[in-house]
C-alpha cells in the first residue's frame, strides 16, 4: 500500500470507483522489497506470484530469465495448479521463428534459475493474448492451464 505526501502525485481513481482523497492510502496490486539503502525493488504483482515448494517465485524473474533465450521473442509466466499442492510453474512462449524446442528453454533456465523456479510446463504458442493497453492478460493463460492441452512437461 502506498500513499503520496503531495496531493494529486497518483491518479485520483478508476472509472466507475469511487474517488479516493489526496493522501489515501492505495493498494497497488504490487509486490515490493526493501533494499538496504532505503530504495525498493519491484518484485512482481501479487496476484502474479508463484508459490512452488514452499517458496515465492517471481514470474517477472522467470520471464526475464526465459526472455535471454536466443530463441524467444516474448514470454509469460504463470501458475498452474499442482497435483501435489500450492503451484507449478508454467510458461508460454512465442518462439523468434518457427523452431524452439521446449526442452531447450527448460535447459537455459536451469542455467539462470534457482531449480524450484525452472519452469515445468512449456508452451510454445504463436502469440500472447494482450489486453487494449498491450499487457499480458496472464488471467487467460492461467484459465487454459494444462488439463486437456498437448505441450511439454518437465521434472
Amino acid at each position: 500500500m502506498v500513499r503520496a505526501e503531495q496531493s494529486f502525485a497518483f491518479a485520483t481513481g478508476y472509472v466507475g470507483c469511487d474517488e479516493e482523497p489526496p493522501g489515501a492510502w492505495r493498494r497497488t496490486g504490487d509486490r515490493v522489497v526493501r533494499e538496504p539503502d532505503g530504495w525498493f525493488r519491484f518484485v512482481d504483482r501479487v496476484k502474479d506470484c508463484i508459490r512452488r515448494r514452499g517458496e515465492n517465485i517471481s514470474s517477472y524473474e522467470v520471464e526475464a530469465a526465459v526472455l535471454e533465450h536466443p530463441g524467444v521473442a516474448a514470454v509469460a509466466a504463470f501458475p498452474v495448479a499442482s497435483e501435489l499442492a500450492e503451484d507449478e510453474v508454467m510458461v508460454a512462449v512465442v518462439p523468434v521463428d518457427s523452431v524452439l524446442e521446449p526442452a531447450d528453454v527448460v535447459r537455459h533456465c536451469v542455467a539462470e534459475l534457482p531449480g524450484f523456479a525452472v519452469p515445468r510446463f512449456v508452451d510454445v504458442v504463436g502469440e500472447l493474448p494482450l489486453t487494449e493497453t498491450g499487457k499480458v492478460r496472464k488471467g487467460v493463460l492461467r484459465e487454459r492451464g494444462v488439463s486437456g492441452r498437448t505441450f511439454d512437461r518437465f521434472g
